[in-house]
Parts: structure tokens; C-alpha cells; sequence
């Protein structure tokens, strides 16, 4: 088990609740922190995000997180959650456009207006609720969770990625989109595992005990 895991703290996220499930899960230290040095020397760092875009990326900003995400994100296990997700992309639709950290090779969209579900029925945006997420890749944080295991998502957009490899698990609501992406030491998920009962639990412990490590083998 990791001996600490740092939350960053830049005013924008389910702290309490992410501390409280990671708590649940190993006996790590779990730090919730702006501060950038407990932030490096923590063993596994977790970004967590929710609201616009646009005021996560100022949070981070102003307190100077943005340098500290860059520079541990090489090293270490690296967790990102909901908007945590987004901000790691290059830009985003929301907010009439925003620049984002640019350190994965994707963009946020807008599911529209106008979403249709499969019987071409109407959907609500934001997706709000339970929803299958499709594992694409082999991972040591899908270890114990079944394929297609339901998780609780928030959200009125979604990341597409350059590469398709770099996803790694999959969900469908009018349009297909990557729930979760994974890159070395990266991984990062739309929905929130702190809310997602058993399968969320079973994969913030997985993080846990991650090394940063991962076979890149596809499921089929």
C-alpha cells in the first residue's frame, strides 16, 4: 500500500468524500493538500474536479498547482478524476473554450443539445446517473471490477482522444465516449469512483497499490 496519497486542494473537487472512500479502502496517509511540497513527496497523487472547467483551471493556476501537476505526473502513479479527467486534456468546449494542461492528447466536447439515445429518444444533458463503463485495456486498476460494471457519472462533457490506445475504458450515452484513459504511470476516469460504491472502492484501491506500472494488453 502507498504510505501517502495526496488529494490536491485548489477548491474545486469531492475532497471530503474522496479522502473518506480512500480511507475506506487502504491504510495510506491521505493528505488533502495545495501545499506543492507534501504534493511531491507524496507517493501517489490524486486530481480530482468538479464544476466548469474554466475555474478549475484558475484554481490551479493562481495557487501554482499547474507546474507541481506537470512536473509529478512524470513520476509517479497518477490519478485523475471527473473534470481531474478533462483538465489533463488540451482544451475544452466548455465556457465558450478553454485551454486545459495540453499534458494528454485529447479534447473536451459538448454532448449537445440535441442528444439521441439508441430508440432515438431524447436525452438529458447533463449525463447524470449509473452508467456501464466497457473495459478496452488490460489494467491493474480494472483488477476485481467485472467488464461493464455500472459507475456513477456527472457531466455535460466528454473527452475524445487523438489515440484510441490511450483509452481505456469506454461508455455509451448518445454518443460513445472514453470513460476512463490511461497513459505509464496516468490513469484517469469521468466518473467518480469515490460515488460509484463497490467497483469505484475496488479501483481507488487498486490505485492504492499501484506501482505506476501496466501491461497495455486489449481486452479484444
Amino acid at each position: 500500500m502507498a504510505e501517502t496519497i495526496a488529494i490536491i486542494d485548489y477548491g474545486m473537487g469531492n475532497l471530503k468524500s474522496a479522502s473518506k472512500a480512500f480511507e475506506k479502502v487502504c491504510d495510506a496517509k491521505v493528505l488533502v493538500t495545495a501545499d506543492p511540497d507534501v504534493i511531491r513527496r507524496a507517493d501517489r497523487v490524486v486530481l480530482p474536479g468538479v464544476g466548469a472547467i474554466r475555474d478549475c483551471m484558475h484554481g490551479i493556476q493562481r495557487l501554482g498547482i499547474d507546474q507541481v501537476v506537470r512536473e509529478v505526473i512524470t513520476q509517479k502513479p497518477f490519478l485523475g478524476i471527473c473534470i481531474g479527467m478533462q483538465m489533463l486534456m488540451r482544451h475544452s468546449e466548455e465556457n465558450d473554450g478553454c485551454d486545459a494542461l495540453g499534458i494528454l492528447a485529447g479534447d473536451v466536447k459538448y454532448f449537445g443539445d440535441d442528444l439521441l439515445g439508441e430508440r432515438l429518444e431524447k436525452l438529458k444533458v447533463p449525463h447524470m446517473g449509473w452508467n456501464q463503463v466497457h473495459q478496452a485495456i488490460e489494467h491493474p486498476l480494472w483488477n476485481g471490477i467485472p467488464q461493464d460494471a455500472r459507475f456513477y457519472f456527472v457531466h455535460s462533457y466528454y473527452v475524445h482522444m487523438d489515440d484510441e490506445k490511450l483509452v481505456a475504458g469506454r461508455c455509451v450515452y448518445g454518443n460513445e465516449f472514453a470513460a476512463a484513459v490511461a497513459r505509464d504511470n496516468i490513469f484517469a476516469v469521468q466518473f467518480h469512483p469515490e460515488k460509484s460504491q463497490h467497483a469505484g472502492l475496488a479501483l481507488l484501491g487498486n490505485f492504492a497499490r499501484w506501482d505506476g506500472t501496466v501491461p497495455a494488453k486489449k481486452v479484444h
